[in-house]
């Protein structure tokens, strides 16, 4: 009986967040990656403390995930200019340190990406904010501000 609710809360859920991701903004997307990366980040760091090595290793594998497929992969360096450059560096530097957060099973690691990617958001945030990107529908085209950072829409 367990499963069979579970099943249908983690439906439930999946809908939920697929729902999300259609009706979101542009702008709305990158916050959610970010989101996404900084709980799959928290979810290592119990791993980690737990010696849960398999679920370490696929929380971390996650936020890389995150971090290079999504982040990284919605930077246009081209249109963003030096500001994206450092950017796709960054999420490099990022996920090159989960790697070896993973390999020599350290926290700090964890931790120091878990505070840029809190930092980045934090700006992005301040992006929608002021430019009121949020209150954009799914369709329509980014804010100049962040067209400027070299995200795709």
């Amino acid at each position: 009986m367990y499963t069979a609710s579970r099943q249908g809360i983690n439906a439930y859920a999946r809908v939920g967040l697929e729902t999300g991701v259609i009706a979101a903004s542009p702008h709305r997307l990158i916050l959610m990656l970010f989101e996404g990366a900084r709980v799959a980040l928290s979810s290592a760091l119990v791993h980690m403390k737990n010696g849960e090595t398999v679920a370490k290793g696929e929380s971390l594998s996650k936020a890389i995930s995150i971090i290079s497929s999504g982040l990284q992969a919605s930077l246009d360096v081209n249109a963003g200019g030096e500001l994206a450059q450092h950017l796709y560096a960054l999420y490099d530097y990022m996920s090159r340190r989960l790697l070896l957060a993973n390999l020599h099973n350290n926290p700090k690691y964890v931790e120091e990406v878990a505070g840029l990617l809190a930092e980045l958001s934090g700006a992005w945030e301040m992006i929608g904010t002021a430019a009121g990107s949020e209150l954009l529908p799914a369709d329509a085209t980014p804010s100049s501000a962040a067209a400027t950072t070299g995200v795709r829409a």
